[in-house]
């Protein structure tokens, strides 16, 4: 016998015994699956989809998660279209984003409407968080974690609390609902990726600016302001973060891994909630210590900015976004 025909019965031989050793053994290869997100490997976002991945393995339902952090294998604002067709498997990624494609994605940015971590838990079980995971849903994807950021204020000049207090600065805004409301309060915006705040603060192209928590720290920016109005009990800055997969990807899975991927997703929502009242509280720390004043508003000067708030923001969402009205009163009414 040749060898080449010798090497061929080998390799079938060596197929046979290594299709019998894994019926015998029940031994199956894991599927891998993908997750991108933006965020470097220190954040507290990767540190969610990484319980999901570490809950994944312990659950031993032959799933596993390869991350791709740093925007390695996606552009931010580029995951959307990719989990929903399923050439992405899962993505931690800010429903804003996708703002473009589904206007109402924009109620997850919008100011006023979240007050605090624990009024974001209470809002994930409503009518108005029901609306937009219908929406995420129909477009080809589903939420397995909640996550809400909270930011605040911070100025160069003063302690901004009443809408007043803003007036005549210029503020950097995250996102075009903020920008519509610090006008309404006599402001002027400047459009800017939260990486350049400090910059601009510096050269004094801005007085003051609007971020999250984690940003605000991590970017130093206490080191060029007078005052930081801390998240508090009356927010006014919250965005929706969660953590979702393909439909495509969760259909193919079998029902006791479709179970592994929500009860992952749970552990990592229950993390969220926690880190993101901590890096608050983080923020608040950092910036006593470098002998920034820190404040927190009262209920009456939050109402105050909700109401131009409506007038602007919301007002301009209910025109351009069909059912947009009802939408946000949904949201007012969860208390």
């Amino acid at each position: 016998m040749s060898a080449k025909k010798l090497f061929g019965v080998a390799s079938a031989a060596a197929l046979m015994v290594g299709v019998a050793t894994a019926a015998l053994t029940g031994a199956v290869e894991a599927k891998t699956l993908k997750a991108s997100h933006q965020w470097n490997t220190k954040d507290v976002r990767h540190q969610m989809v990484q319980i999901v991945a570490d809950e994944l393995e312990k659950a031993n339902v032959d799933l596993k998660i390869k991350i791709y952090p740093s925007k390695s294998l996606y552009k931010p604002k580029e995951q959307w279209a990719p989990v929903t067709k399923g050439q992405l498997d899962i993505t931690a990624f800010p429903l804003a984003y996708a703002a473009s494609r589904h206007p109402e994605f924009d109620a997850t940015l919008m100011p006023g409407l979240v007050k605090n971590h624990d009024h974001a838990a209470r809002l994930n079980d409503s009518e108005f968080m029901n609306d937009i995971k219908k929406i995420v849903d129909d477009a080809g994807a589903i939420v397995i974690a909640d996550g809400w950021l909270a930011g605040g204020f911070a100025s160069k000049k003063n302690c901004i609390l009443d809408p007043k207090d803003i007036s005549g600065q210029v503020s950097r805004a995250a996102g075009k609902a903020f920008e519509q409301m610090l006008v309404g309060a006599g402001a002027s915006t400047a459009s800017m990726p939260s990486s350049e705040i400090y910059t601009a603060m510096q050269t004094g192209v801005l007085d003051a600016a609007i971020t999250s928590s984690g940003s605000f720290v991590s970017y130093r920016i206490f080191e060029q302001t007078k005052c930081l109005t801390a998240p508090g009990a009356n927010a006014l800055w919250f965005m929706y973060e969660p953590i979702i997969m393909s439909k495509k990807t969760f259909n193919k899975l079998t029902k006791e891994q479709q179970d592994a991927v929500m009860a992952a997703g749970q552990k990592a929502e229950e993390f969220f909630f926690t880190a993101a009242k901590e890096m608050d509280q983080k923020m608040v720390e950092e910036f006593k210590k470098a002998g920034v004043e820190v404040v927190e508003m009262t209920d009456a000067q939050a109402d105050a900015w909700r109401a131009i708030a409506k007038e602007t923001s919301y007002k301009e969402f209910g025109k351009k976004v069909e059912g947009g009205d009802a939408l946000i009163e949904k949201a007012l009414a969860v208390k």
